[in-house]
């Protein structure tokens, strides 16, 4: 795997937004559908089920 640079705050906040509009987007009844394929997706992306298993226990800390 090779190394990755995190994201800036600026980054972040595009990421934060784009996500929010897309949500919108998708609306009340698809939103948990579309967040499901996203994470599917970038799962896919990222290639390391591993690391994607770590971002999943620590997306659940402190809901």
């Amino acid at each position: 795997m090779t190394d990755r640079i995190p994201l800036s705050i600026g980054g972040l906040e595009a990421v934060y937004d784009t996500l929010a509009t897309a949500i919108d987007q998708a609306g009340t009844e698809k939103a948990q559908l579309f967040l499901v394929k996203l994470a599917l997706l970038n799962a896919n992306a990222l290639g390391d089920e591993t690391l994607f298993e770590q971002q999943v226990q620590a997306a659940l800390q402190n809901l």
